[in-house]
């Protein structure tokens, strides 16, 4: 610096020979200089838009794939849907064709029934008594033969008339009554014909309402083999709402197995050891956390054989006969684990109270050893019920688990596809920085020039000096 200034006996005006040379090295570089800050404004600007726009296609076969992904989630859950609905009217129309011979016997058997008591039950009226005809032949008499004839004809008709009579009421009642016993036996006939139909009207109409929710299924099956962003969307949002769920639920299953593995841990210690170690952890921890795992994917085994989870398809594609093999076997490896994990909270609460009993004593606390002694069966059994349940309610994490895996992609997706964009649009921003940053940079470089500028802008023409030269490169 002291160099610098040596240049002339006067350090001022060695200093001003300097701003001189200086400023009249700038100006004279001066194009030479916009041209390279806007070059690299430029190069900057075009790298981070090209790269602001592959993040944008990135971000849009992202979410091709994702789309792709959701209808084809979408697509296969209304498969299972439809197919299990068309299973139940299937199931509902073989068991009624299964009894539509049987059911038209009885209605047969029924309606003959009631047209046979319903002919005896009808009402035949009476013959014409024969005293009419007496009368008639009275009546024929000749006046002539004597009135005493007629007399005794007339009382004789009389006591035939009272004795008609009353055989004729006697008949009528007897009639009545065997129709209307007739028509009271025909009422449980129509009551079971009026059952059996009540019960063919709720069967159609069960087929109906099924018939219309099938319509809906398909309807919306429709909708997403089309690919509709209506679809999308209600497939997205339900996505999510799965995906919460399971975690929420995933989330109690650990802490059930949290418990389960609390109940294991102490007796396992005496049984492998509690001060063995592999790889810096506890023998006994190790164990009982591989006898859950176990139990765990048992539980996985047992509802893929039951196709109530579809996680492994080689399962779901086996013969029924080695699935159902399959079942028995998961579930009596589940129950074996079940059933040692019951001993072994069972040997958890004997050690905890011979642990008491011990500190009991020592204490010289005999009154607390009997009390403890008294309720120790309950403490025991809810242990040794906890420890054979919790094997069995952990076997039902395979459905939330399922859930979770499949709506664990779309969630992932959507997180990717909002993180690209904000990529992209930080890029564009940058991008659109720097091109600012290099008029920036160019007006800085004119200003420590402004009085050579002014002076050249001053004295020369319009259209050669050199500021509107440099107006016309910022503006291109």
């Amino acid at each position: 610096m002291d160099f610098l200034l040596n240049i002339t006996p006067w350090p001022a005006v060695s200093a001003l020979l300097w701003i001189v040379l200086t400023v009249s090295a700038l100006f004279f570089a001066r194009l030479s200089a916009h041209r390279a800050i806007r070059a690299a404004a430029n190069t900057l600007y075009v790298s981070l838009r090209f790269a602001s726009r592959a993040v944008m296609q990135t971000e849009e076969r992202l979410a091709r794939r994702n789309r792709d992904v959701l209808l084809a989630a979408g697509r296969e859950a209304k498969e299972r849907i439809v197919e299990r609905e068309f299973d139940r009217v299937n199931d509902t129309v073989r068991k009624d064709l299964a009894n539509y011979s049987a059911l038209h016997r009885a209605l047969s058997e029924s309606i003959a029934r009631i047209e046979d008591d319903h002919r005896q039950a009808v009402d035949v009226p009476p013959e014409p008594p024969g005293w009419v005809k007496a009368i008639e032949a009275v009546a024929k008499i000749d006046a002539r033969e004597g009135r005493v004839r007629v007399g005794n004809v007339l009382g004789d008709i009389h006591k035939s008339l009272v004795k008609a009579h009353q055989e004729a009421m006697h008949l009528y009642r007897a009639s009545s009554g065997k129709r209307h016993a007739l028509l009271r036996g025909m009422r449980p006939e129509w009551r079971r014909i009026q059952q059996t139909l009540d019960q063919v009207g709720k069967n159609v109409d069960s087929l109906l309402s099924r018939s219309v929710t099938i319509d809906r299924h398909m309807k919306e099956y429709e909708d997403i083999v089309r690919g509709q962003d209506r679809s999308v969307s209600v497939l997205s949002s339900s996505s999510l709402v799965y995906f919460f769920v399971s975690a929420l639920v995933l989330m109690v299953a650990v802490g059930g197995a949290t418990i389960n593995f609390s109940l294991i841990a102490r007796p396992m210690a005496e049984m492998v050891g509690g001060t063995s170690l592999i790889g810096g952890f506890r023998t006994a921890d190790i164990a009982a956390l591989v006898i859950i795992m176990v139990e765990i994917s048992m539980g996985l085994f047992l509802m893929e054989s039951l196709r109530i989870t579809r996680l492994f398809p080689v399962i779901s594609a086996l013969p029924d006969k080695t699935r159902v093999r399959m079942v028995w076997i998961t579930f009596s490896i589940l129950f074996l684990l079940a059933s040692v994990e019951a001993g072994l909270a069972f040997m958890r609460e004997v050690l905890l109270q011979d642990e008491l009993a011990t500190s009991a004593l020592l204490r010289g606390d005999d009154a607390a050893t009997g009390l403890t002694g008294q309720y120790l069966w309950i403490t025991t059994a809810s242990q040794m019920g906890m420890g054979f349940i919790l094997p069995f309610a952990l076997t039902f994490v395979a459905i939330p688990l399922e859930t979770f895996v499949h709506s664990l992609r779309t969630v992932v997706g959507l997180i990717a596809i909002g993180i690209l964009r904000i990529i992209s649009l930080s890029l564009r921003l940058l991008g659109n920085t720097c091109r600012y940053l290099g008029a920036f940079a160019v007006h800085l470089y004119d200003l420590p020039l402004f009085i050579p500028i002014w002076l050249t802008e001053r004295n020369g023409p319009p259209g050669n000096r050199p500021g509107a030269t440099c107006e016309r490169g910022l503006a291109s």
